[in-house]
């Protein structure tokens, strides 16, 4: 089914677009009821404390149809993505059949890293997206200032992602590199070659590791200093009840974690691109250019 297609997310999504349409539908349904949880917890507590117990029942209703939906999306996932595992490895084996048996096996590896992330970070981005904006609605209706603290943390997240993207790149393409010589070189069975390519392996592990941790502190200094400024923006200036300030609270933590799988994404993207590039035989280097750019 592959024939004639460059290897990339979008060829795999064009193709198979039946199948994965269907595991996106279930990511959204369940993604939509994880989300309003937090809401139907405030209006149960709010509810008990009346002395009513039909917000409690929708609480319940809400919470037995994401575990159905939840179970089903992944019986199917595993099928699907499986499927297109099998697919995408034949195809690429066919095309590197002239390739050394070292570069070949790194390239099959990395092959199933576009099914990867459409099975795994495609729906957790739709999923962050999804509670990105319910929480951005249910802050708003709370108060526009808890909506407005909650965009303006997540412009300065992207922002400053953005400023670290072509490392990520250039240092997923060392790696990359690295590690399609590895089968030769254990072949070589020269124990100084050996250990010169673990410690590259690991050079450039510990440069993705800090990058990566420098970032991510980054970040989540900046959605730390969001979330305090929304409990006190809610304590100190809001007349609401118990069950209201629970779900702010929630809402605006909820805001936070699905940030973090903005970045996560981006940065597995930059790795995706790169191997785009190289299972489909495009120069490295024009590569690079076009990012800089």
């Amino acid at each position: 089914m592959l024939k004639g297609h460059q290897l990339t997310v979008g060829a795999l999504i064009s193709t198979y677009r039946f199948p994965i349409s269907l595991t996106w539908v279930l990511t959204f349904v369940e993604t939509t009821l994880t989300a309003l949880v937090p809401l139907f917890i405030g209006f149960a507590i709010d509810g008990l404390l009346a002395q009513e117990a039909s917000d409690l029942y929708w609480l319940a209703a809400v919470l037995a149809g994401l575990v159905a939906v939840s179970v089903a999306r992944r019986v199917y996932d595993t099928r699907v993505y499986g499927t297109i595992r099998v697919d995408i490895s034949r195809e690429l084996a066919e095309r590197t059949g002239e390739m050394p048996v070292s570069r070949q096996n790194a390239r099959l590896g990395m092959s199933r890293e576009l099914v990867d992330f459409l099975e795994q970070e495609a729906p957790a981005l739709m999923s962050s997206i999804v509670q990105l904006l319910i929480s951005f609605f249910v802050l708003f209706m709370f108060h526009p200032m808890l909506s407005l603290s909650a965009l303006a943390s997540a412009v300065f997240m992207i922002a400053l992602y953005g400023c670290f993207h072509l490392r990520f790149f250039r240092l997923n393409a060392d790696h990359n590199q690295q590690t399609e010589q590895q089968v030769r070189i254990l072949a070589s069975r020269s124990p100084q070659a050996v250990l010169s390519h673990l410690t590259s392996l690991r050079s450039i592990e510990v440069k993705l590791s800090d990058t990566e941790a420098y970032v991510y502190g980054s970040i989540y200094s900046i959605l730390l200093v969001f979330l305090m400024f929304n409990l006190w923006f809610a304590a100190s200036t809001l007349t609401i009840t118990v069950g209201t300030i629970f779900s702010i609270i929630s809402y605006s933590w909820e805001f936070v974690e699905s940030s973090i799988m903005l970045p996560i994404t981006l940065q597995g993207w930059s790795r995706l691109s790169e191997i785009m590039h190289r299972i489909n035989g495009n120069d490295y280097s024009s590569a690079l250019d076009k990012l800089a750019k």
